[in-house]
């Protein structure tokens, strides 16, 4: 049985200027970071404990943040999906226009959001190309949470596809092409062989893409026309008590969405962090 190592708070190393880094990512994280949502915590506490409970219990808060965190966690899991099989097909086929499709993947990341709003809108109102074909079927997009969710695809479809195109470049054919000489099927192939190598990257899609949907206004309020208890996201609800000048209860809102947002982003970590160990990554 092999001795446990002791315990060292860093891990020795041959380069030097650990102590100048360190105190350099310490006071960039606390600037940037630590800091300001220190000043958010303590800009919520002077609410006091009955107004944060009321605030945080309020049937229009809770409506706002169900939408928020669903909305968001469902458009990650599609853009998880069509991120991998877009990724897949730019990757591994050559096929006239690629480069301009490749190119084109980048454009939420270009686009200003309120742009990305307005063009969601005039495509999936009533009246729109995709809107009413879409209501010919009895399916209204617009000013609903299919709206919102909608246009959160849309923003965080190009977070999944950049993890994971990288990690499918560098794959090695050659353990697929030895699946199938052993006599795997494709479907088999593709769930045991590829999956698995790709699974870590797609997560970390799955991560940004679901952070960046939390957070998402300027695309969000045009096509989710922003009904109370319908499709008003917790994110309009912190501008609208800041119009009021309610600056302690848009703290609040935004305390319960920072909890809220730090407590599943640990889950999905520690699940990235489980995966890796599983796969045997480092």
């Amino acid at each position: 049985m092999s001795e446990a190592r002791p315990f060292r708070w860093r891990e020795p190393s041959i380069l030097p200027g650990f102590g100048l880094a360190f105190g350099v990512l310490a006071a960039g994280l606390s600037v940037l970071i630590l800091i300001p949502l220190a000043a958010l915590v303590l800009k919520a506490a002077s609410a006091g404990p009955a107004d944060i409970v009321a605030i945080a219990t309020a049937p229009r808060t809770i409506a706002a943040l169900r939408l928020s965190f669903g909305a968001a966690f469902v458009a990650a899991l599609v853009n998880a999906v069509f991120g991998l099989l877009i990724a897949w097909v730019l990757v591994r086929y050559r096929f006239p226009g690629r480069r301009f499709v490749d190119a084109a993947v980048d454009l939420p990341f270009a686009l200003p959001t309120a742009v990305a709003g307005i063009a969601l809108t005039a495509l999936w109102a009533g009246n729109g190309w995709l809107g009413s074909l879409a209501a010919s079927f009895g399916v209204k997009v617009a000013y609903t949470p299919l709206g919102v969710m909608i246009a959160l695809i849309f923003v965080g479809l190009p977070f999944v596809v950049r993890s994971v195109q990288p990690v499918l470049a560098d794959a090695q054919r050659d353990v697929e092409e030895a699946s199938a000489l052993l006599g795997a099927t494709r479907w088999r192939t593709v769930f045991c062989v590829i999956l698995p190598n790709v699974l870590p990257a797609l997560l970390t899609g799955f991560t940004l893409a679901f952070a960046r949907a939390i957070g998402e206004y300027g695309s969000v309020i045009f096509i989710a026309g922003n009904v109370p208890m319908v499709s008003e996201i917790a994110p309009l609800l912190i501008v609208i008590r800041l119009e009021q000048f309610d600056y302690a209860g848009a703290a609040v809102v935004g305390v319960l969405m920072l909890a809220a947002s730090l407590v599943l982003l640990l889950l999905i970590n520690a699940l990235q962090a489980w995966s890796r160990r599983r796969l045997g990554y480092v």
